[in-house]
């Protein structure tokens, strides 16, 4: 048995997930259709989009489209792609456990009594630590109020599963409510923009708390130009949902998906878009044991130019409705004049090179056209760097193009020391943990923290180390939130990881998101700064698909002389010198969206809330059955 201040766990045995990001399970979707509504006489000519979802929604030829088949099997889905935690969550999603508070049943009696001394877990097979993206076959059961706890029963291969009106849910079939008739009422005035960083629409939220957000709904639509062609790079899809994202009139636009799927889940996926002739797909090479393809960018051509979104999102319909997540949507890139020159069309970032370079390392011909259409546009007005992770051991100079040490590099060429460094801490927010040793020495402080930690060339010698303050949801976060204990699916931190690296745990603190006004939607958001001591200000922001881990963000090897990187991984990194600033400040209240505000809308509360010692983190592969969550229920794997 291990003991921390945060808690006793017991663990005999498991299969771990310590890295690998949770994929849904929302395999059937129906449209949900929103009652039509003329705004045209009271809306701002900014909010176009209003009116135009609004009369678009309800027409005959979204309803008439047809619905993927989905066959009930003794797995989740027969189209779900991988069986991480969210698969957990799903699995017996229509028998979720109800909090009982007097008489428990026998099963529910003995989780509670494991509880007592902390943190436990059934069975399982422990890892090692290159373990970190392995699948994980535990099962999850979400128990609806009034239901008892029943065994567990083999489904039978006869029955047929009953149509829904809406995709599955980790609540049931009334979990998705359908969204105010203003949702999609949108306040970006894209000129006015200085960061291009926005949050997602959260469904649930007051207004004011979606106001300056966007959803996939707005950013595929006509406002943002007229749709040609786009790709789609992301780790887990939902392919009927993705197609009915886009608008009717670009729907049958060729769609190009970058994945990282085989065999059975390549399959799977393919499967998915047999209605959509207009799907195509693309392989990305995963060639080092337990990589993934994290990455989640679209490139949209259009007819007027060519824009870049780099964002946090699956391509799934849970990832969009009550979850934080961020992005970063370039401007709209126009055409440079025939016979420029191959270099024409940079920004100072070197952007449009760092982009090119990165599409390169996929080493894919589906990708060619799109390298050349990049090419051929201007991206000189491109004020962020660009943060890329690519599978592959690097040595020599190759070791400062990817991962951490690509941020390194650019931290010491691009910033400058600053007074009183030692007391500015480094920030880290994620919603994933990888294994990373039994002490910091192994690679948190010894790689991770130096890296975050550089400011300008000469670099800190002497002195004490800056505070890391690592953000990540406690198990109160999670039973609080607006999904409840279903949020913890989407964040796949394993007891089997955990009770091997007790020292991480006192770096934790709350997802606190008052100023966002989402402390109740859990951070699917990976984000990483360097603040000032008294929270103010920021010396750099990025954003970024890359969670806790080795395996997003490389480590080193061979004395030193070696990187390996195991997954694909983007982000975009802000650093004041880029906007003609020493400091970003932090901008105290992010909504209702402020226009041309000049601070930075840091997406949690500043400093950071440290757990107590009577806090843990949230684990997913371990029971909570003490207090029910906000739909009056339980988590109990099984």
């Amino acid at each position: 048995m291990s003991q921390s201040a945060h808690g006793k766990w017991t663990v005999s045995s498991s299969d771990d997930d310590d890295d690998v990001p949770p994929r849904s399970n929302n395999i059937k979707t129906e449209r949900v259709e929103t009652p039509q509504q003329d705004t045209r006489k009271t809306e701002p000519a900014t909010r176009k989009i209003a009116r135009f979802f609004q009369s678009n929604t309800d027409k005959p030829d979204v309803k008439s489209e047809p619905s993927l088949p989905v066959k009930k099997e003794e797995k989740p889905s027969s189209l779900a792609m991988g069986s991480e935690a969210r698969q957990m969550a799903h699995a017996n999603q229509q028998q979720p456990v109800k909090y009982e508070n007097n008489n428990p049943s026998p099963a529910a009696k003995r989780k509670r009594e494991t509880e007592e001394a902390g943190w436990a877990l059934s069975s399982s097979d422990d890892d090692d630590d290159d373990n970190d993206n392995k699948d994980n076959k535990h099962k999850d059961r979400v128990i609806p109020s009034g239901q008892k706890t029943q065994p567990k029963k083999q489904p039978s291969p006869k029955r047929v599963k009953k149509e829904v009106d809406r995709p599955p849910s980790p609540h049931g079939r009334t979990y998705y409510i359908d969204e105010p008739v203003d949702y999609f009422e949108t306040s970006i005035d894209e000129e006015a923009e200085t960061y291009r960083f926005y949050l997602n629409k959260v469904v649930g939220l007051d207004k004011k708390y979606n106001t300056g957000a966007i959803h996939i709904k707005e950013i595929l639509s006509p406002m943002f130009g007229t749709l040609k062609e786009s790709v789609q790079f992301n780790y887990c899809f939902d392919i009927p949902w993705m197609v009915e994202q886009y608008p009717p009139e670009f729907r049958d636009k060729p769609v190009l998906i970058v994945h990282g799927e085989k065999r059975e889940s390549k399959a799977r996926l393919i499967q998915q878009a047999q209605p959509y002739a207009h799907v195509r797909f693309c392989q990305a090479k995963l060639d080092i044991a337990f990589g993934t393809h994290h990455t989640k960018m679209m490139l949209l051509w259009y007819v007027e130019g060519f824009r870049v979104v780099i964002l946090t999102s699956n391509m799934i319909r849970a990832d969009w409705y009550q979850k934080t997540q961020g992005m970063w949507m370039s401007p709209l890139y126009p055409v440079l004049p025939e016979g420029s020159p191959e270099t024409a069309g940079e920004s100072p970032t070197f952007f449009k090179r760092d982009l090119l370079e990165y599409l390169q390392a996929y080493r894919a011909p589906e990708l060619s056209e799109w390298m050349q259409r990049i090419r051929e546009h201007d991206l000189s007005d491109t004020s962020v760097y660009l943060i890329g992770s690519t599978p592959g051991r690097y040595v020599g100079a190759d070791m400062e193009k990817w991962g951490h040490l690509r941020l390194r590099k650019l931290l010491r060429e691009h910033t400058k020391p600053v007074p009183n460094e030692e007391a500015w801490p480094v920030i880290g927010q994620f919603s994933s943990i990888g294994s990373m040793g039994l002490d910091k020495t192994k690679w948190l402080a010894a790689e991770f923290q130096r890296t975050l930690t550089t400011l300008g060339k000469g670099g800190k010698s002497v002195g004490p180390e800056p505070q890391m303050l690592l953000v990540y949801p406690s198990v109160d976060n999670v039973r609080t939130s607006l999904e409840g204990y279903p949020a913890g699916g989407s964040l796949p931190y394993s007891i089997q990881t955990a009770q091997r690296q007790l020292w991480l745990h006192s770096f934790f603190h709350h997802w606190k998101a008052e100023t966002t006004g989402r402390s109740h939607a859990m951070p699917h958001i990976k984000t990483y700064m360097r603040a000032s001591p008294d929270f103010t200000q920021l010396a750099w922001f990025l954003v970024t698909s890359s969670n806790l881990s080795k395996a997003a963000w490389g480590g080193m090897e061979k004395n030193n002389t070696q990187v390996m990187v195991r997954s694909y991984e983007l982000g975009v990194l802000y650093l004041p010198s880029a906007f003609n600033l020493s400091t970003f400040r932090v901008q105290k209240n992010v909504f209702p969206a402020g226009e041309g505000s000049s601070g930075f809308p840091v997406p949690f509360d500043l400093p950071p809330q440290r757990y107590s010692s009577k806090d843990q983190p949230w684990i997913w592969n371990i029971p909570y059955t003490q207090a029910p969550d906000t739909h009056g229920n339980v988590w109990v794997p099984s």
